[in-house]
This record gives structure tokens, C-alpha cells and sequence, in this order.
């Protein structure tokens, strides 16, 4: 078995013991607690942007180093590259799902935070950017990034995070794809 799918297998139990944690108060819990914007660029000539929404864990463990709790996010992705080698620009449409373990460090820290999140991406057509081909539309995305909360009600954060798109070995070729990303976050409705 390879790393990825053990480090995929291992996220995905994590996530399912924490989405089976009791559900929120809110009568109206299928809609997303937060909604993000972000932006990002590969190495060579992609852009990828997204829209999407997130929906809080109501599961929190504290540990000696900070606390840890996590959140599921949907995403609707627009990649754009411009590769003259195939003729030009080309567009890809990204929906994905992911689950996100988000760290907290520190005893009193309540503003910056780590997070890893690895997650199941439909990108249509079959992604080709500046010498690279992907074999399947079904990637999994994973990524590592850090942020901060802002503001006085914590409502709005931003991260930095790298993520990368593949299909995990399950078809050849795979060459990935790593994107650089800027993501806000805000939550509309007050608690």
C-alpha cells in the first residue's frame, strides 16, 4: 500500500470519528458555517481559483501542545493555463471535498493555526497544463497550509497553504500538480 493512500486511510478515520461527533444546536445545520475565496498559481502557467463552504466539526480534543478540531469544506474550482505547446489556454472545472484537521498551537492561542486536509477532487476535462498530462478526472487533493483569524470576532481568517492534485497511483500517468494558495474566509452569520 502506498503512503498516500495509508496517509488518505488514516485522515479518512480520523475524520469520520469527528464527523460522528454530536451534531450542532443550529436547526439549520446543512448550511455551511463559512464561505472562502482563494487563489493560487503552479510553478509554470496554471491558475486555479475557488469559491466554496465550509462546515465546522462540533469535535475539539485538547492536547498538551494546543487544541485540535477540524472542518469539512466543498469547493467549485476554475483552473486556467495558457500552455502554447497545446495550443493555448485551456479551462478545467474543480468540485472537491475535503476533510481538514486544523491545529490550534500553544495554550492561549486562539488566532494562528496549522491545518492538513486531504480530500477527493473531480477536475473535468482530464487536466493537461505546461508538460503535463494527468490520466483521471477522480485526483485527490492534499494540503498543509497555516493562517490566522481576524478580527475581533474572529469571523474572518486568511491561510497560506500548498496543495497538491493527483490521482494517488491509481492510474498512469501521474504527474501531479502543487499550487501556491491564498485563501479568505468569513462567516456570515453570527453565532
Amino acid at each position: 500500500m502506498t503512503a498516500r493512500i495509508q496517509t488518505l486511510l488514516a485522515l479518512l478515520l480520523v475524520s469520520s470519528g469527528a464527523m460522528a461527533a454530536p451534531a450542532r444546536e443550529d436547526p439549520d445545520r446543512w448550511s455551511p458555517d463559512l464561505m472562502f475565496a482563494q487563489a493560487g498559481t503552479d510553478s509554470t502557467t496554471t491558475s486555479a481559483y475557488a469559491l466554496g463552504a465550509v462546515w465546522d466539526w462540533s469535535w475539539r480534543r485538547h492536547y498538551g501542545l494546543g487544541v485540535l478540531t477540524g472542518y469539512t469544506e466543498g469547493t467549485v474550482g476554475h483552473w486556467q493555463t495558457d500552455d502554447a505547446a497545446r495550443g493555448g489556454p485551456h479551462s478545467y472545472t474543480q468540485l472537491g471535498v475535503t476533510p481538514v484537521l486544523r491545529f490550534f498551537p500553544g495554550d492561549n492561542n486562539d488566532r494562528w493555526f496549522a491545518e492538513l486536509g486531504l480530500g477527493v477532487n473531480y477536475i473535468t476535462p482530464v487536466y493537461q497544463g505546461y508538460g503535463k498530462s494527468f490520466s483521471t478526472e477522480v485526483n485527490f487533493g492534499d494540503h498543509l497550509g497555516v493562517g490566522r483569524l481576524l478580527g475581533s470576532h474572529r469571523l474572518a481568517s486568511v491561510a497560506l497553504r500548498m496543495q497538491h492534485f493527483s490521482n494517488g497511483g491509481i492510474d498512469r500517468p501521474n504527474p501531479g500538480e502543487n499550487f501556491v494558495q491564498l485563501r479568505y474566509t468569513y462567516q456570515f452569520k453570527a453565532d
